[in-house]
C-alpha cells in the first residue's frame, strides 16, 4: 500500500518540494543511523554506488567514505528542491547528483555495485517497476539496501496511522516482490531503531 501522495511522479515531487528546505532540521539526529545503514552494504574501495531517492543527501558522505576517492557515488532524486538542499549542505562534494526518476535511470545495465535506498519504497508509484530498474543497473551479486532510520511501527505511530497488512515493506509482501524483480532478500530487520531489508542481485 503506497502513501496517498505517491500516485504519480508529479505528486511525489510536489510533496517533497514543499518539505525540502527544512527536511534536515526536522530529523537532525539521523546521521549515525544512515552511516550504520550504509555499512550494511559492505562496500569496498572503488565500488560504484547509487543513493536512489537521495533527498537532501544524508547518506552521501557515508557512501563516499565507504568507496573512497576512486569509487563512484551517485545521488538520484525526482525533486529539484531536494537536490538543491543537498548542494546547500555541501553534499555535492561527495557525489554526482542526478535529477532522475528511479524507475527510468540514465545508467547502463550492470553499471553499479550497490544501491542504497532510504524511505524509497513507499514513494514509488510503481514499486515493482522501480525495483526492477534498480536490478537492471546493478551487477549480478551486487546489493540493495532498503533503509529507514526508524522501523515501520515507530514510523506509523509518528504519522498517527495504523500498520496495514498490505504494507509493501512488511517481509511477507517484500520478499516475493523483490524476488519477482531479480533480487534475493538475505536480511530483514524491522525494529524501532531502524528498518533494513538487504537484498542481492541474482545472476
Amino acid at each position: 500500500m503506497t502513501d496517498h501522495h505517491a500516485d504519480r511522479p508529479h505528486e511525489v515531487r510536489a510533496f517533497f518540494a514543499s518539505r525540502a528546505a527544512d527536511w534536515d532540521t526536522k530529523f537532525p539526529d539521523d546521521g549515525p543511523a544512515y552511516s550504520a545503514g550504509v555499512a550494511e552494504l559492505g562496500l569496498r574501495e572503488g565500488d560504484r554506488v547509487l543513493d536512489a531517492g537521495c533527498g537532501t543527501g544524508r547518506a552521501l558522505p557515508a557512501l563516499r567514505a565507504a568507496v573512497g576517492p576512486r569509487g563512484t557515488v551517485l545521488g538520484a532524486d525526482l525533486t529539484p528542491e531536494m537536490l538543491q538542499a543537498a548542494v546547500r549542505a555541501g553534499r555535492d562534494r561527495d557525489a554526482a547528483l542526478l535529477l532522475a526518476d528511479v524507475t527510468r535511470l540514465p545508467l547502463p545495465d550492470a553499471a553499479l555495485d550497490a544501491v542504497f535506498a532510504a524511505g524509497l519504497l513507499s514513494h514509488l508509484p510503481d514499486s515493482a517497476g522501480g525495483l526492477a530498474e534498480l536490478a537492471r543497473t546493478v551487477r549480478p551479486g551486487g546489493r540493495l539496501a532498503l533503509f529507514h532510520p526508524i522501523g515501520r511501527a515507530a514510523l506509523a505511530a509518528r504519522k498517527g496511522r495504523p500498520l496495514t497488512p498490505g504494507d509493501l515493506r512488511a517481509e511477507p509482501n517484500l520478499r516475493p516482490l523483490l524476488d519477482d524483480c531479480g533480487w534475493d532478500l538475505i536480511r530483514y530487520e524491522d525494529e524501532d531503531s531502524r528498518y533494513l531489508a538487504l537484498a542481492v542481485r541474482r545472476a
